[in-house]
């Protein structure tokens, strides 16, 4: 015999219960800090350097910041100490993402292509002095280049030779380029 709809119902929202809340706090029923839910702790904004408009210790693209539980939040920290915190110590660092940047400023590089692009001026300031002089010997390929430089530098696509990223305002317009690779998920169109 059949159990009922809504006994299946709390039955399976019983047993996914347990097992999610096991799997989240472990076998001693605590959680690790670096897991608290959204709500349960708060994190800082990082410290922004004001030349390179990065978090400062940023490396390897990423840069800490300290986060904070809240007040009586009991969980464990990185040693595995089990913690009661008052909301005033810090819990866990949180990574942040950042771009490795070496002085090359995209406001620069966009007023040197718009005005000045048809000499190449843009090219040899993101170091590109090949291209530079092609440009200046061609008037900018007859401006047709000129244009279609200041497009691919405004939208980001050309940048620094070096590999590194524009120094843009932290919190200003930054393009954030898509790929897709083995990695990304891709859900597959059902059938009707």
């Amino acid at each position: 015999m059949a159990l009922p709809r809504h006994l299946w119902a709390i039955v399976t929202g019983v047993l996914w219960y347990i097992f999610s809340f096991r799997y989240v706090t472990g076998d001693d029923g605590i959680v690790k800090c670096d897991e608290l839910r959204l709500g349960q702790f708060i994190c800082v904004d990082p410290e922004i350097n004001p030349a390179t408009q990065e978090p400062v210790n940023c490396s390897n693209y990423t840069a800490d910041a300290p986060c904070f539980p809240a007040p009586n939040i009991t969980c464990k920290v990185y040693g595995g100490n089990v913690t009661t915190f008052t909301g005033k110590e810090i819990g866990f660092y949180r990574p942040f993402p950042c771009r490795n940047v070496n002085g090359y400023s995209y406001k620069v590089a966009v007023a040197l292509s718009l005005f000045l692009g048809w000499l190449g001026a843009d090219r040899f300031y993101l170091g590109y002095p090949a291209l530079g002089m092609l440009k200046f010997c061609t008037v900018g390929f007859c401006g047709i280049g000129s244009l279609l430089d200041f497009i691919l530098i405004s939208m980001q696509i050309v940048g620094p030779s070096d590999g590194s990223s524009y120094i843009i305002d932290y919190y200003g317009a930054r393009l954030v380029h898509l790929s897709i690779n083995n990695e990304t998920y891709r859900k597959i169109p059902s059938n009707p």
